[in-house]
């Protein structure tokens, strides 16, 4: 993990650098290539977000964001950490700080998709679903027939 005093945790949707993060997700990621501008926009309004800020520059070093109700139900998305700053344990104290930020809502389920990283997630208790067969999803575009 680095040392703390190299970097710091916000939950302080106003330090977000939605340019720096618009790029990172859109541009970078494997899940998120190509939102717009606008959906990220609409997507941190509609979240809790997360970053991790390197203490002597500002910068913003990682993200992620949160959906809830803040009473049963989680959805862990968006995770990301710039790749200059990946190797010094930032994805750990990402996670570790949300789900400290979590813990007194008492959630009964918190969930997330991911095609890699699954050691860094089964540290926080993170595991295979037991029930696959009772999960369901509908991609998009959503639309009624």
């Amino acid at each position: 993990m680095p040392d703390s005093a190299d970097f710091e945790f916000s939950d302080d949707p106003a330090r977000l650098d939605l340019d720096r993060v618009h790029t990172w997700l859109a541009d970078e990621s494997y899940w998120a290539m190509g939102r717009s501008r606008a959906a990220l926009e609409a997507a941190v309004a509609g979240s809790r977000n997360y970053g991790i800020y390197d203490r002597a520059s500002g910068a913003q070093l990682a993200y992620a964001r949160v959906i809830t109700d803040g009473v049963t139900f989680a959805w862990l998305c968006d995770v990301f950490v710039d790749s200059e700053a990946r190797g010094r344990g930032i994805g750990v104290a990402l996670v570790e700080q949300i789900m400290g930020s979590l813990e007194p809502l008492g959630l009964r389920r918190i969930g997330l998709t991911t095609a890699d990283a699954h050691s860094l997630y089964e540290r926080f208790g993170f595991r295979s679903l037991d029930q696959p067969e009772q999960w369901m999803s509908r991609t998009g575009p959503l639309t009624t027939a």
